[in-house]
């Protein structure tokens, strides 16, 4: 870290090493943690009844799930939603179960088992075929937009910076997916809409950069790929972490504030714009050094698009 010209600058590049051995441990712990313990899929997913209950002092989680054991409700899974006070009650579909009934059996044995007066916040349920139809279709949405973004990279830029573009965006799924696993945090439709608004703001973050690297490469003498990639960076820094900065007021705001119910897709969204801010300045740039990018490189890109523009008719 040095004074350039007046401005501070970063030597981003020196720290590369480290950065990629993070970025790999974190990595091989997501695919090992996905692997081992998979996803805490939601109810959106799995199909079921989702029960919120509300409870004037804290909650007995162990105790109430004994008494919904008891009551033919054995693989209920029982836990706290927020405070301690308020509880989140999920039962798989059956059909010794009637949906039309079910919250009154649920309330009635909660009551049966405490003294405190309970509050039935909400009753959801979705069938086991469309919690499987919205899973494999949201699992195909996801596939279908990293396609088109693929195709988007590979036009948008030279090989070597397609590579790192492309590189930044899969690290950035894969860390925000495995933190959901390892936590065993709730995966459910709002989260994987946020998956997908984290792939376009990673992308756009990716660009930014890449863009500039491209210009300053053309424009600048220096002949070192580090020196010119760390003063791309810093040139972008003021951006990156305003916008990232900015973003995340918004969504620690909605993550506080928002409910239970938003936090799913907050938490996404925090862990996905922190990783893809890392991932812009790391991971794509880090990669053009791995591939030992140089001025040609990126001489040659223009000049085989101005040959494909004379071509046409």
């Amino acid at each position: 870290m040095q004074l350039l010209d007046g401005k501070l600058h970063i030597d981003f590049m020196s720290k590369r090493k480290i950065a990629l051995a993070t970025s790999l441990l974190l990595i091989i712990l997501s695919i090992a943690s996905l692997a081992k313990n998979g996803l805490n899929l939601g109810v959106d997913f799995t199909g079921g009844y989702l029960i919120e209950v509300g409870y004037p002092n804290d909650a007995d989680i162990e105790s109430i799930r004994n008494a919904l054991a008891n009551n033919n409700f054995k693989d209920a899974q029982v836990q706290n939603f927020g405070t301690s006070k308020d509880v989140l009650i999920r039962i798989a579909p059956s059909s010794d179960i009637n949906k039309a009934s079910i919250s009154d059996k649920v309330l009635e044995t909660l009551k049966n088992n405490t003294d405190q007066s309970l509050e039935m916040r909400r009753v959801e349920y979705v069938g086991p075929q469309v919690g499987e139809e919205l899973r494999d279709q949201g699992g195909m949405a996801m596939l279908v937009a990293l396609f088109f973004i693929l195709v988007y990279v590979s036009l948008r830029f030279q090989f070597k910076s397609a590579v790192g573009a492309i590189l930044a965006l899969i690290h950035d799924v894969i860390i925000t997916i495995g933190c959901f696993s390892i936590l065993q945090l709730d995966f459910d439709l709002s989260v994987l809409a946020a998956i997908l608004a984290i792939i376009g703001y990673s992308l756009n973050d990716t660009v930014v950069v890449l863009d500039r690297i491209r210009e300053t490469f053309r424009n600048v003498r220096r002949t070192n790929p580090g020196e010119i990639i760390n003063l791309s960076i810093n040139q972008t820094l003021s951006r990156t972490l305003m916008t990232s900065f900015t973003t995340l007021i918004v969504l620690l705001a909605l993550f506080f504030l928002g409910g239970e119910v938003i936090h799913g897709f907050a938490s996404a969204l925090i862990i996905g714009v922190i990783v893809g801010t890392y991932s812009s300045v790391y991971v794509a740039s880090s990669t053009l050094m791995a591939m030992n990018i140089t001025k040609q490189d990126f001489l040659a890109h223009t000049k085989e698009k101005e040959e494909v523009v004379d071509d046409m008719p």
